[in-house]
């Protein structure tokens, strides 16, 4: 392609449509993935074992290096899980980072991206039990 085809296509190429943004590169709010009974929404249940963004905070961590941390929707400076036979939160979810966290100060937002996993589980380590998930998870400031 020469210099003047390239210059002539340029207004095209300006006014193309632009792709949607996917999945990932929209966060999706905690809250839209459950249904107000606690059960996941249609959105959750599409989306489950895609890789998917969230926006949040995240919680002071449970232990020290750690792949594991507790995204909320907002800012927590104390555990906000840690009370034993409360039901589980629908503004948290629990995240399995690629590697050991480096701790974010409770009241900075990150977004974080990961493939949702769905249903009851129990961590073998930590023994934290979740409803929800990411996994393989990465994570950045907002």
């Amino acid at each position: 392609m020469n210099r003047r085809t390239l210059l002539a296509a340029l207004p095209a190429l300006a006014l193309a449509p632009r792709a949607a943004p996917a999945a990932e590169e929209t966060p999706i709010r905690l809250r839209d993935l459950y249904n107000k009974d606690l059960s996941f929404s249609e959105l959750a249940l599409s989306l489950e074992g895609s890789r998917i963004t969230v926006a949040g905070f995240m919680a002071p961590p449970l232990k020290a290096n750690s792949v594991f941390f507790v995204l909320t929707k907002m800012p927590m400076a104390v555990c906000p899980f840690c009370e034993p036979g409360m039901p589980w939160p629908d503004d948290i979810l629990a995240v399995y980072a690629r590697r050991v966290v480096e701790v974010v100060a409770f009241n900075v937002p990150i977004t974080v991206t990961g493939v949702l996993d769905l249903g009851d589980a129990v961590d073998p380590e930590l023994g934290f039990y979740s409803k929800v998930r990411l996994v393989d998870a990465t994570f950045a400031r907002a």
